[in-house]
């Protein structure tokens, strides 16, 4: 992977934490989207798709708030790493744990998005060995 698409993860993850922008230009107009923290999803797929996975992500949060922490050169994907806070809606219970995305790419753009509430099942998703 190139250090310009890792780049551009960091960007977006950026202008999404600093703003909730999404950087529309790397995601494929056919991407697609597996929450592996999100029970029973059968994933989504497409722009339309990405916006009902974040508004079905952050439905059960109070509040939340993110911080990308890492950005890992995985070969044709790429792991961001960001420390994720928050408090749910009906139980007021605080979370606070290292969450990872896993991008994945082809012709310089986002295929394939998968999430995971850690670190560790991101890097081994990518084939990342620690």
């Amino acid at each position: 992977m190139s250090e310009q698409i890792v780049q551009l993860v960091r960007e977006a993850l950026d202008r999404f934490v600093a703003k909730g922008e999404v950087f529309w230009e790397i995601l494929d107009e056919q991407v697609v989207i597996e929450d592996h923290d999100i029970p029973d999803t059968r994933g989504y797929r497409g722009h339309a798709g990405f916006l009902k996975w974040l508004a079905d992500w952050g439905e059960p949060w109070a509040k939340w708030s993110l911080e990308p922490q890492e950005f890992i050169d995985a070969g044709d994907n790429v792991v961001a790493v960001l420390r994720m806070r928050a408090t749910g809606r009906g139980s007021g219970v605080e979370v606070d744990r290292q969450d990872s995305l896993v991008y994945e790419f082809r012709d310089g753009k986002a295929v394939r998005l998968d999430y995971f509430n850690t670190r560790e099942q991101g890097l081994a998703a990518a084939g990342v060995h620690v």
